[in-house]
């Protein structure tokens, strides 16, 4: 620390010792540098009483005993010194004054050490003064720079030499310091222990590019060919800030993803990697890797950054998108609808990219969007043929998956215009073919006869579901007359359909059962019915034919061995008779 003070401590202490005891007063340590010269000040009291005549002293060198016979620095009785001294040394001060000041010139490193001053004021009146001064030979300046410099914050760097040369003075200038600031010299100053230092201070605002410049300050001597430089390097403190990072990151579902953050800042910062507020890394160190093996969908997101020191903090994030095929889409809406209703089914899934969804009905499409993780379909006023297995497809690059969902549509029975009985012989087969859904009950009615067939009696009627038509076969035998009239009424809970079933002549369903390969035979056939049929109408003409008033029973059906062509062994047809 440097102190104006205009009566230093040192001189202080000399004025109130004025006692008449043995003491000595000079600084404990001095600099100057190599090839100058330097003045140690010195002052020395003995007690009143001894009055000497004449007043000597002898200055040694790193040792104050003379019996140990330390180098002799400067002795004023005889003048004789040591070899390394010669020339070189020589009292400044008065001893008579008790101003014991020495002068050395030419320093050299091997000068550097302990000082001591003994006086001697003749006979046994000598006293070698514990009191001593440490000579330090220095060849650089000294530039103190602040503990602690913070970017944005102004400091003050000085540059201090010694000043204790009489002969040569420095002169300071400032090395490195463009951009910093413009220097200021105070001059020359006066230290605590009556030692002198020259001192040129630079004020400017450190910034974080300044860390770690080297600033120098150089000490001259005019009309001399000496020249001293010192450096010293600029620690500045700074708050971190994020200089590496990656920008947005694509990777593809099971790849590996390496993420990188780097910061500069002084202390080196505490780099964090996080997600979602959860830490997943961190360390003390200048830049941190993130590694995701085999990343999936779940590691998509906003990654972030944070930095920090005592001195500040910085963050920055990074998006990692997953790049994936389409998850398998998932169907919400209506599966089950009533004719006429308006259906809607939303089909969604989850792919990067978004996919492209694709509603289809027996290769027909029936829905389309492109890069849209969602699909609504409109199906307004829905009839029996929307009915069936549907399918949602979604694909992009990376893959494609889909969802095969069934609609369900339900109306009233439908009895197609298929439907129709037959005659051959003595046996009718009534053909009621319906369409419904759900599926319906089927009934044969006779209404000539007043009797009721449903399915239930399957002895008598054979049925057969397939997707949504329901075949029902009657078959009755034992018919001598005219074939009954038939009536198909089929119903489930959204309406009944009622149908009489037209008769087709007995060649068709001869026809049906030989095939083409048997047409000379059916031929034959087919002439011996018609003949047969002449005669019974004939016969009909002679005799009445018979009937039924409300008293009489109903027609009963018996078994018979004739089987319904195609169906189960288990459902045999029955014939229907009248009974006398």
């Amino acid at each position: 620390m440097i102190f104006l003070t205009a009566l230093p401590l040192f001189w202080i202490m000399i004025a109130a010792s004025r006692g008449g005891h043995w003491g000595a007063w000079m600084p404990s340590s001095i600099s100057a540098f190599e090839g100058t010269c330097v003045s140690i000040p010195c002052r020395f009291d003995f007690p009143d009483e001894l009055r000497p005549a004449v007043v000597h002293g002898v200055w040694y060198f790193n040792s104050p005993y003379p019996k140990n016979y330390p180098p002799v620095v400067f002795k004023s009785r005889t003048q004789v010194v040591h070899e390394s001294f010669q020339g070189r040394s020589r009292l400044l001060g008065d001893l008579g004054l008790r101003n014991c000041t020495l002068l050395l010139s030419n320093l050299s490193p091997e000068l550097g050490g302990k000082y001591y001053f003994r006086g001697d004021l003749g006979g046994y009146n000598q006293y070698t003064f514990s009191e001593h001064s440490i000579l330090d030979i220095i060849n650089t300046p000294n530039i103190v720079v602040p503990l602690e410099v913070v970017a944005g914050t102004e400091v003050e760097v000085s540059c201090m030499v010694p000043d204790n040369c009489p002969e040569l003075r420095p002169e300071l200038s400032w090395l490195g310091h463009d951009g910093l600031g413009e220097p200021a010299v105070l001059g020359r100053l006066r230290e605590d222990e009556g030692t002198w230092v020259q001192v040129s201070l630079l004020h400017f605002v450190p910034t974080r590019e300044a860390n770690g410049h080297r600033l120098g300050c150089q000490a001259s001597f005019p009309n001399t060919t000496l020249q001293f430089e010192g450096y010293a390097s600029l620690d500045v403190k700074y708050p971190p800030v994020i200089v590496e990072m990656n920008s947005s990151v694509e990777a593809i579902e099971g790849s590996h993803v390496s993420l990188l953050c780097g910061a500069d800042s002084n202390p080196p910062p505490l780099l964090t990697w996080m997600r979602d507020g959860t830490v997943l890394q961190e360390a003390v160190t200048e830049s941190l890797f993130l590694e995701l093996d085999e990343v999936t969908p779940r590691e998509d997101g906003v990654y972030a950054c944070l930095a920090e020191n005592a001195y500040g903090q910085d963050n920055r994030t990074v998006g990692l998108s997953v790049m994936y095929a389409p998850w398998k889409p998932t169907v919400n809406g209506t599966v089950v609808a009533v004719e006429g209703e308006t259906v809607s089914i939303l089909c969604s899934t989850q792919s990067n990219p978004d996919p492209i969804l694709t509603i289809f009905k027996e290769k027909q499409i029936l829905g389309t969007v492109i890069y849209e993780s969602e699909l609504q379909l409109e199906l307004p006023a829905v009839t029996p043929e929307d009915d069936g297995e549907y399918w949602c497809v979604a694909e992009n690059q990376y893959g494609q998956r889909a969802t095969a969902f069934n609609l369900s549509v339900e109306f009233a029975p439908v009895i197609l215009l298929e439907s129709h009985c037959a005659a051959a012989r003595d046996t009718v087969q009534c053909l009621c073919v319906v369409k419904s859904n759900p599926e319906p009950s089927v009934a044969f009615e006779l209404p000539s006869r007043n009797v009721t067939v449903n399915e239930t009696e399957r002895e008598f009627v054979y049925s057969e579901r397939s997707g949504l038509l329901l075949t029902s076969i009657l078959t009755l035998r034992g018919q001598a007359q005219a074939p009954p009239r038939v009536i198909c009424t089929s119903r489930n809970l959204y309406g009944t359909k009622s149908l009489e079933l037209p008769f087709q002549g007995a060649h068709r369903l001869m026809w049906a059962k030989i095939g083409p390969v048997g047409a000379v035979v059916a031929f034959a056939i087919l002439i011996a019915i018609v003949c047969y049929i002449t005669q019974t109408r004939r016969k009909k003409n002679v005799t009445e034919s018979p009937s039924f008033s409300s008293g009489d029973n109903p027609p009963v059906l018996f078994s018979s061995d004739f089987r319904i062509s195609g169906a189960p062994e288990k459902y045999e047809s029955r014939e229907v008779s009248t009974l006398e």
